[in-house]
């Protein structure tokens, strides 16, 4: 719904000054998305292009400037909904676009932080969201603005006015799915995963033509489930490329296998593929579900005319520690031997960072990035892990009482060396930088059976920090190497996304609050404002009316303070909050 309070007149007047302007009559075009990485003046990708690298050729702000950097405005998302402002803003001619924890987008004057206007989706009471109610974007299409729902919806709205223009039920929320990450248009299409794996869902990416979201195809991301594409109002099936029902799934497990693919997906045009990353297999128990289970803890690749599998790499076949494989699949070149490789880099939850060939979905190379990894010793040729057996959480069947198998001591936890918070590449440094962090965990399984709407883990633990002076740590890698160049320690869990700039930094937030700016080869800290609330969303810079700017989103929430165990008293005292912090430099 739209908001209706009295800023929405003052909103509408906002509008209508734009409009006189000819600022609120550019759409987004295919061109637009394509070359976002490139164009300054705006921001209309989630991850300042398709390719998800995060990295803006802006220097205006650099290491010998960023120090007299401020804050120009903050915009308050306003209510009792502060907490996992998990959004990355877009810019266009202007305008910012944001959402906000439960399902609300906003549009803010870029200019001055003033409300355009609010959506507050009608979310009903049933929801339920595994890892908080966050939202971490919207895409921009035409004269929309689409974002994904926590009832696992899909709404477009007028990007002048937020009236929504088309809405469309994804999938049945009452069974728990949800969606939260945003989606991402590619060639007028708008593509969007679910989330839900840990209620036994069945993952899936959906393709909606985006000026009016009629379904175009449908890829389920668990091996059984047939894939759909609709032609002329007809549907057909395309395949489930690459293995028939119960292959790597033990009876009719496969049926609620999980795989969602929750996080979102990136895309490079020189191979023409989607690149999405898959969620762990349900039930967590993995003695319940022997065998790979395809296509779980998997980045997948896609092609975006048709939802067909083209490869898949799994990282972490068989989980049993809730790793997932979601993360971004980040598409990057290098030089070897005199020859260009269209490489692709991704750092999972598992401990490992793994490159691979992204026209085919071949290993390159693997290496870990983290200090402790106790459930593999590392990476075989194909890079598939070499299993510690001893590691695996116990099978309850082989306990006495039936009830509780072996606990062991897994690191890294199931929140992951790296969660959600994506990280950037610079083609100046040539270096990816990586939010991680060090923790293990208490695991043990327990018997589980699957119920609509219901958890199904079959699973316990705890988590604990390995170390009393840090758990956060951003690390500059070197992919064509596997060497780590630098590290920044950081007290609390880290769980913002990365950005990096042609102007030698490298920015992230923390839980403490702080937006810091790091220099991008030393890792030594050139900038650092508290915002006051933790950040764990992703900074953005633009350009406008010739000067350089850098907005992050401020509010603590998301998985770390509701699963996190003993780490999660570490960081109790932190306090929600829900805004937007806009710097440059001074004139």
């Amino acid at each position: 719904m739209i908001k209706t309070t009295k800023t929405k007149a003052l909103s509408l007047s906002m509008i209508v000054s734009l409009a006189l302007t000819g600022m609120a009559n550019a759409n987004v075009t295919n061109k637009d998305i394509l070359n976002d990485q490139m164009t300054t003046e705006d921001v209309v990708t989630y991850g300042l292009g398709l390719k998800g690298q995060r990295y803006s050729p802006l220097k205006k702000i650099n290491t010998e400037t960023v120090k007299e950097m401020r804050p120009v405005w903050s915009f308050s998302l306003g209510g009792e909904k502060q907490r996992g402002q998990e959004s990355q803003p877009m810019i266009k001619d202007g305008v910012m676009y944001i959402t906000g924890s439960y399902s609300r987008v906003f549009a803010i004057d870029a200019r001055t932080g003033d409300e355009l206007w609010q959506y507050d989706a009608r979310l009903p009471d049933g929801i339920m969201p595994c890892c908080d109610v966050i939202n971490r974007g919207v895409a921009l299409y035409g004269d929309l603005v689409i974002f994904g729902t926590l009832d696992a919806k899909l709404v477009a709205l007028h990007k002048d006015t937020g009236k929504v223009v088309w809405k469309k039920k994804v999938e049945d929320y009452k069974a728990g799915y949800s969606i939260t990450a945003a989606p991402i248009v590619v060639k007028g299409k708008v593509i969007t995963g679910v989330a839900g794996g840990e209620f036994g869902i069945v993952g899936k990416v959906r393709a909606y033509d985006a000026k009016n979201g009629n379904l175009v195809w449908e890829r389920p991301t668990v091996e059984g489930h047939m894939g759909y594409i609709w032609k002329n109002g007809k549907k057909m099936e395309n395949g489930i490329s690459g293995g028939k029902a119960g292959q790597t799934w033990p009876g009719d497990l496969w049926k609620s296998g999980g795989a969602a693919p929750w996080n979102g997906g990136t895309y490079d045009a020189d191979v023409d593929l989607l690149f999405f990353g898959t969620g762990n297999p349900a039930p967590w128990n993995s003695h319940l579900r022997p065998g790979d289970n395809y296509f779980s803890s998997s980045r997948l690749a896609i092609d975006p005319d048709t939802g067909k599998i083209v490869w898949h790499f799994q990282t972490t076949p068989h989980d049993g520690w809730d790793y997932d494989g979601v993360n971004e699949l980040i598409s990057f070149d290098y030089k070897q031997n005199g020859k260009t490789v269209k490489a692709a880099g991704t750092a999972d939850r598992n401990g490992f960072f793994y490159v691979l060939n992204r026209e085919n979905g071949d290993f390159i190379r693997g290496f870990p990035i983290v200090d402790k990894i106790s459930w593999a010793s590392g990476l075989d040729k194909n890079g598939r892990p070499i299993y510690i057996d001893s590691n695996r959480p116990g099978n309850p069947a082989d306990s006495k009482k039936g009830k509780k198998g072996t606990t062991v001591t897994s690191a890294p936890a199931f929140l992951g060396a790296k969660n959600w918070m994506p990280m950037a590449y610079s083609k100046d440094t040539e270096l990816f930088y990586v939010p991680t962090n060090e923790w293990e965990m208490d695991i043990w399984n327990e018997p589980t059976a699957y119920k609509k709407g219901s958890a199904y883990l079959g699973a316990g633990f705890t988590i604990k920090a390995i170390n009393e002076a840090y758990i956060g740590v951003l690390r500059a890698m070197d992919p064509k190497t596997g060497k780590e160049v630098w590290r920044y320690k950081n007290y609390s869990p880290l769980w913002s996304g990365v950005l990096a700039t042609a102007g030698n930094l490298v920015f992230i937030g923390n839980p403490e609050g702080y937006l810091l700016g790091l220099n991008a080869k030393t890792g030594d800290v050139e900038y650092k404002f508290n915002t006051g609330s933790g950040i764990v969303g992703s900074p953005i810079t633009w350009e406008m009316d010739g000067e350089q700017y850098i907005s992050v989103l401020s509010g603590w929430g998301g998985a770390v303070p509701l699963w996190g165990g003993d780490v999660a008293k570490r960081i109790k005292h932190l306090n929600q909050g829900g805004s937007v912090w806009t710097f440059k430099l001074p004139k």
